[in-house]
């Protein structure tokens, strides 16, 4: 009996993957749940889990081809009277719709309508760029059947404010032959980060907070307890962790942080999905810790170290990438003091943790004291959220991160 195989659901701004290995090939044997094609989508590779046992008849998506969520990749012939078994799709929080589901072999041609004219933008959509500027009849839709979806706008018009003229510069001199310039070709990795951060860019209104907290406590902590830590543990004891730990448990307090953007609502999520952004060889990837606000410091720790340790060596899943809620982003790692980063699409705001410097600072009684500070930087989607909540959301974070101290646990 034959089964075909096709491109899963990843979350709900998601529309396609591109194929980036194979690794079977037609008339070999694969077992369920055996890895069969490595994928790249939502900025990182993810290797697909075979559904059913069998042997591989037909590659039916080459490798660098882009395919739709739903689309066909390869036909399987399998073992007679087994049960194929789903890939997961995504769990949508509490209070949030599921993402609709494609048809599996999306048609090539676009629907018409009842005056034959191509439907191919839904009224919320045209209304989404008549608001942005954009021409629809200038945008290459991505859904089922060549349906223009919001995200086709936004990167349409991310495209548009990226191409309009900029004020008169003098030419560069073309390079002189023998290569002073390289040229290197995008990764599909390079090139869905370029995407998405032009997407969010120039579709989300970005505003911008800091606010410096003193961690001298936290810092005498962690300086008491790493080496008992890693061996009791066997991973390192970072600042990550406690970010982490404030930042999820500041967003039960402040939901419009924990939200996102669906042009006639706010979606606020129920539950804390946090992605922690990893820098790798092969660009920036964000794996998601699953309900971060109820793990404790500890358990956060090991959820963080196995995600970086899987991102760098390319073995993060499905499921590790996707539903996330909220970023947060360790830019403190590289000696940076103060950053502007950039909102994952579909979320309300992100979050850096800089680097911790030793200071002066007047402490109480008028002294002068050297102090451990760190400045919290947070961008956020103006749409959503005003200066007033997001400043209250940093000032949680702030007070949850100066109130551990040398005696505070950490389970």
């Amino acid at each position: 009996m034959a089964f075909t195989l096709t491109m899963p659901e990843v979350g709900e701004t998601v529309t396609e993957g591109t194929i980036e290995k194979w690794l079977k090939q037609p008339g070999e044997h694969v077992d369920k749940y055996e890895p069969i094609v490595e994928i790249n989508t939502d900025k990182v590779n993810v290797e697909l889990p075979c559904p059913v046992t069998g042997t591989l008849r037909e590659i039916l998506a080459p490798e660098g081809a882009t395919v739709l969520v739903g689309g066909e990749l390869a036909v399987i012939e399998e073992v007679a009277g087994e049960t194929p078994a789903e890939v997961a799709p995504p769990v949508p929080s509490a209070g949030e719709a599921p993402a609709p589901r494609q048809p599996a072999a999306p048609p090539a041609g676009r629907e018409a309508d009842a005056a034959g004219e191509p439907r191919r933008a839904t009224p919320r959509v045209r209304r989404l760029a008549a608001e942005m500027g954009v021409d629809l009849v200038q945008v290459t839709g991505s859904g089922a059947g060549g349906r223009i979806i919001e995200d086709d706008v936004r990167a349409a018009a991310g495209r548009k404010a990226a191409a309009a003229p900029q004020a008169p510069a003098r030419s560069a001199p073309a390079a002189a032959p023998g290569g002073e310039e390289q040229a290197v070709p995008l990764t599909a990795v390079r090139r869905t980060i370029a995407q998405r951060m032009a997407a969010s860019a120039f579709t989300a209104p970005h505003a911008w907070l800091v606010v410096e907290a003193d961690v001298t406590g936290l810092v005498a902590l962690r300086q008491a307890q790493k080496e008992a830590f890693r061996g009791r543990h066997g991973v390192d004891l970072t600042y990550l962790p406690f970010a982490a730990h404030a930042v999820a448990r500041s967003l039960l307090d402040h939901p419009y942080l924990n939200a996102s953007w669906a042009e006639d609502k706010i979606i606020l999520k129920k539950r804390v999905h946090l992605g922690i952004a990893a820098a790798t060889e092969r660009g920036l990837v964000v794996p998601v810790v699953k309900d971060a606000d109820r793990l404790s410091v500890t358990a956060l720790a090991a959820a963080i170290a196995d995600l970086g340790e899987r991102a760098r060596t390319n073995r993060l899943t499905l499921e590790d990438v996707r539903g996330g809620t909220f970023t947060l982003d360790n830019t403190g790692a590289f000696g940076s003091i103060v950053s502007m980063p950039i909102i994952n699409l579909g979320q309300a705001a992100i979050i850096s943790l800089e680097a911790i410097t030793k200071q002066p600072r007047v402490v109480p009684d008028n002294a002068i004291a050297v102090r451990s500070v760190v400045n919290l930087c947070l961008s956020f989607d103006h749409r959503i959220l005003d200066g007033h909540q997001a400043g209250a959301f940093l000032a949680d974070v702030k007070k949850r991160l100066e109130d551990f101290g040398p005696a505070s646990g950490l389970d």
